[in-house]
């Protein structure tokens, strides 16, 4: 077992803490250069739009996972005036080794979280929006009702506007917190498997793979008509052929649309990156993943699980 170093925030302060993860000969993994084809640009005359998005969302006290998680797109979608929202604060219960959101004891919800992000998303104007947060293992519902207030607030303010959201696993809460969604159903509904079972056990960890499959079917059989989406993330130490099961998986339990991307290391105290994909690798997938018969797939090394979401949702080609 190896001590990692933390990134953790208790009651609004940063700081370091040692976390016991077992991650396998982390000290040993030596520094993969990155490819040429892991690069991001943004235009100069964008920085300012990215910079007055930033502020508007501090202004009404809202968070993204693209700035959270240190998503490596965050330029190019603020640039587009996009954004993944991030709700119940941005304090995870969990310590997930390959994640860049601080974890702690988080605050209460913000009860006048759902108005502030409705009425963003209505000055944004946005078409369509994602909402995801946080693990809230400490909240008896998982934070499944603190959705169903942002949704209805959105959807009060902004009927047209379609609305993914992108869930925690729930933990031991699956059937309640399904209960509690089902009052106003999302047009997409998202949970992230991650990545193989087999590496759970040092990447996502409090997590478990079987209880994420059943979460997708279980929501699927509830609500039909709404689509399914999972993400999958490579690099972490899983082989081609753990990809295809992954995705077997998911498609066993009625997932519809999936994403599959090249995790990067946030930074040196985070699990390190054993390979980085080929893009016709990524290619691989893509045709492995339609001829298993999902509806849409987005696989690049950029790609991730809210990446171009509304064009996803259309089974536009974003990779």
């Amino acid at each position: 077992m190896t001590e990692v170093l933390q990134k953790t925030k208790l009651r609004g302060e940063k700081k370091f803490a040692r976390a016991r993860i077992p991650i396998v000969a982390l000290e040993n993994d030596p520094q993969l250069a990155k490819p040429r084809w892991i690069k991001t640009t943004l235009h100069p005359k964008q920085i300012e739009k990215v910079q007055q998005l930033k502020s508007q969302l501090r202004d009404r006290k809202l968070h993204t996972v693209c700035e959270e998680a240190a998503c490596p797109n965050l330029n190019e979608c603020f640039s587009h005036g996009t954004a993944t929202f991030m709700i119940l604060g941005d304090i995870c219960t969990r310590r997930c080794a390959f994640c860049d959101v601080a974890h702690g004891r988080p605050f209460k919800p913000d009860p006048d979280e759902p108005k502030n992000l409705a009425q963003s998303v209505k000055q944004m104007q946005l078409k369509y929006v994602v909402i995801t947060s946080v693990d809230r293992d400490d909240l008896l519902d998982g934070g499944a009702s603190h959705f169903v207030s942002c949704i209805e607030e959105v959807r009060a303010i902004s009927p047209s506007t379609k609305i993914e959201i992108l869930v925690p696993d729930f933990r031991s809460r699956q059937e309640k917190a399904l209960d509690i969604l089902a009052a106003s159903p999302s047009d997409v509904f998202n949970h992230n498997v991650e990545t193989s079972p087999k590496l759970y056990h040092f990447a996502r960890i409090g997590a478990n793979y079987q209880a994420s499959l059943d979460l997708l079917k279980a929501h699927k059989e509830r609500f039909p008509d709404v689509k399914t989406k999972s993400g999958l993330m490579v690099g972490l130490g899983e082989t081609d052929a753990d990809v295809i099961q992954v995705l077997e998986d998911l498609k066993k339990h009625d997932v519809d649309m999936i994403t599959i991307g090249q995790y990067l290391q946030p930074s040196k105290h985070h699990l390190p990156v054993r390979r980085y994909v080929h893009p016709e690798q990524f290619e691989a997938y893509r045709k492995a993943a339609y001829d298993l018969g999902f509806s849409h797939v987005a696989s690049g090394p950029m790609v991730r699980s809210s990446y171009h979401a509304d064009l996803q949702a259309k089974g536009e080609n974003v990779s």
